[in-house]
């Protein structure tokens, strides 16, 4: 649930989680839409069959793809402070993809509350650490730490 708070009550919630996705199930259709629109064409992503015999026994999802999720993971999962008018992608800070997402698997967000830095002008860094798991596997497929700006009334 998206919450609106001062600021200073955001920043008592740094570290801690300040939400947990629905899962999300990556079928077939999604990860060709993916490859369509980046033009990402690798036979281990589109070629059902091909992948089949791959190292994997299937296709598997882009690893952009899944990073691609935390914006609409994130979208029920937002602290925004008083006054704002509007927010950026301002982007990552570090990003790790860990494990493949097979074709057919849910996976969701873990998302933490990390840095927060007051710039000028009304602008606020927040930094959100996210943990994208596979329904039923111990490993994340992906961790990474997101920044966006909020633009606040001054």
């Amino acid at each position: 649930m998206t919450e609106i708070l001062p600021l200073e009550k955001i920043k008592e919630r740094i570290g801690e989680e300040i939400g947990t996705s629905d899962w999300l199930e990556i079928d077939q259709n999604r990860i060709n839409q993916f490859a369509e629109c980046t033009s990402d064409q690798q036979w281990i992503h589109v070629d059902e069959e091909k992948a089949a015999a791959g190292p994997f026994g299937k296709t598997i999802a882009h690893g952009f793809l899944t990073l691609s999720l935390i914006s609409f993971f994130s979208e029920d999962n937002l602290l925004v402070p008083e006054g704002t008018m509007m927010a950026i992608n301002y982007g990552l800070n570090k990003v790790r993809m860990l494990n493949p997402v097979p074709v057919g698997s849910k996976v969701r967000d873990i998302i933490k509350l990390g840095e927060i830095t007051e710039k000028s002008g009304g602008r606020i860094l927040v930094a959100t650490n996210h943990t994208i798991e596979i329904e039923g596997q111990e490993k994340p497929a992906c961790i990474a730490e997101s920044l966006a700006m909020f633009f606040t009334q001054q």
